[in-house]
């Protein structure tokens, strides 16, 4: 069991933030790292050669153990999901016909980069959707299973759907792409960090996280898995550090036809980030303190009652099988003037986001239950 961590944060009293999947508020040690950082430019003779390699090694290891990786080099820092995602789509083929899959209204920086590879090569994109009301997430998950036939190329999903919190089987699905031969890709930007994600279990070819959300890091900053498929594959980009012995600054003008290990030719240029890296750092460190399950039980325990409150109300809400606890989607009786919902939410300084049909509800381990019963009146009233 675990106990409400606000004293962690510098959340003000006044407001009600129950807005995680939106940006994630700075722990105050991920604070004070990043002005460490900060300052630590003040003087760079303080910055050696080794300071380039020692953090961002801890990094990708503190990552490896979020995500149940063994090889650490496996793991590499990404600026944004859409940089990784590109990564992954330089180094597919993909010919007339065949087919690339997605979840309906999914992520942009999840499906902009495979409309445009099949848009291209004359392949064609699959954006499968579900039924609205009971057995939402039952049928979602059914009809991407049938989706994946022999022409299937690559499956693209999040472990959740971010704008309402469907869960995606990924363990199934996954059985279902090695069938057919195609990649199995994971956005995990709204769920790593809050939702267990077991890399051995699932074994994705990708995984990509924005690090601001749920990782409770820095914005601008994400982490990426890439697996064996890609081990020979192209970067984005060319740059000295992803190069073998580029630890030798001495040496850098011995240019270097090898790539650094496994995945870390995939790291953006200045991935050495003397900010960035040691808040992420410090964010991945109290994530692992505190573990994906344990703030998955602790958000269920907060909602159980006002969940109860709205679907009495009238507000559909998905089963507990479907749906993550770390963010939900509550969707209105159709009467409600959404407008005048708005209004009052602001009013009572209650932070959460409008996604699509739903409204995205996402707590974390500084909510209460007194937070979730403060929404449920105000949408109750309403």
């Amino acid at each position: 069991m675990i106990s409400n961590q606000r004293s962690k944060f510098s959340l003000p009293s006044s407001g009600t933030y129950l807005n995680c999947a939106y940006m994630s508020p700075l722990l105050k040690s991920v604070e004070r790292a990043g002005l460490k950082g900060l300052l630590k430019k003040r003087n760079p003779m303080k910055i050696s050669p080794a300071d380039f390699f020692s953090e961002t090694e801890e990094l990708r290891q503190q990552f490896a153990k979020l995500i149940n990786v063994k090889e650490a080099d496996r793991i590499v820092i990404v600026p944004s999901v859409s940089y990784g995602m590109a990564t992954v789509a330089k180094n597919i083929k993909i010919s007339k016909g065949e087919n690339i899959i997605v979840a309906a209204e999914q992520f942009p920086s999840n499906y902009y980069a495979w409309h445009q590879l099949t848009k291209e090569n004359k392949a064609v994109i699959k954006a499968i959707s579900s039924i609205d009301g009971n057995g939402r997430g039952k049928v979602w998950n059914e009809c991407i299973l049938d989706a994946i036939d022999s022409k299937t190329k690559l499956v693209a999903l999040g472990h959740v759907h971010w704008a309402d919190g469907t869960l995606f089987q990924l363990a199934k699905i996954r059985k279902r792409t090695k069938e057919v031969g195609a990649l199995l890709v994971i956005d995990g930007t709204q769920s790593v960090g809050a939702l267990p994600f077991d890399v051995q279990t699932i074994q994705p070819d990708a995984l990509v996280c924005g690090g601001y959300k749920w990782l409770m890091g820095p914005y601008s900053f994400g982490l990426a898995y890439y697996g064996a498929y890609f081990d020979e594959g192209k970067p984005l980009e060319e740059n000295w550090i992803n190069r073998k012995h580029s630890e030798n600054f001495a040496r850098l003008v011995n240019y270097q036809e090898e790539y650094q290990p496994h995945a870390l030719r995939y790291e953006v240029g200045e991935h050495s980030n003397f900010i960035c890296v040691p808040m992420m750092l410090e964010a991945l460190k109290q994530i692992n303190l505190w573990k994906p399950e344990r703030i998955q039980h602790y958000c269920a325990k907060i909602s159980v009652n006002a969940i109860d409150l709205l679907r009495h109300a009238g507000c559909w809400i998905e089963g507990n099988e479907y749906r993550a606890n770390h963010l939900f989607g509550v969707r209105l009786p159709q009467h409600i003037d959404r407008e005048k919902l708005a209004v009052a939410l602001k009013k009572s300084k209650i932070s959460v986001s409008f996604r699509g049909d739903a409204i995205r509800v996402a707590p974390h381990l500084y909510n209460s239950e007194a937070d979730m019963l403060k929404l449920a009146s105000v949408i109750t009233k309403i």
